[in-house]
């Protein structure tokens, strides 16, 4: 095997899903057991005003991602995955994630965000 860009960029996604699962993990554990919504739907560092609402799907969201990455890193570890189908699983998986987690903060929050109270438009 010949070292090269590629084979970095392997072990360094490789490498970063263990974290990033973790992280998942950590988050669907805080929301489950210790009850804190402190991360649930943000939208420019601020909760929504019911985060509770959310925190079911957050934590679903959070749950599946972590678990889907945990079975990828023990299918590399394992010699099961090749490398074009856990990059393909790992990254899909990174970006549904993120955008799911988009959707829920701006639903979270309204469309717009709060609605204005008084000025021109009335």
């Amino acid at each position: 095997m010949v070292f090269d860009v590629n084979v970095a960029l392997t072990w360094i996604l490789f490498l970063a899903l263990f974290p990033i699962a973790f992280f998942w993990f950590r988050r669907a554990w805080r929301i489950v057991v210790r009850r804190d919504f402190s991360e649930v739907a943000l939208k420019r560092g601020e909760s929504p005003p019911h985060p509770e609402k959310f925190a079911p799907y957050v934590m679903v969201i959070n749950l599946l991602a972590g678990v889907v990455l945990a079975v990828v890193i023990f299918g590399i570890v394992l010699g099961r995955l090749d490398y074009d189908t856990w990059t393909a699983i790992a990254g899909s998986t990174l970006w549904c994630k993120f955008f799911l987690d988009f959707a829920i903060s701006r639903q979270a929050h309204g469309r717009f965000g709060p609605k204005a109270q008084g000025g021109a438009g009335k």
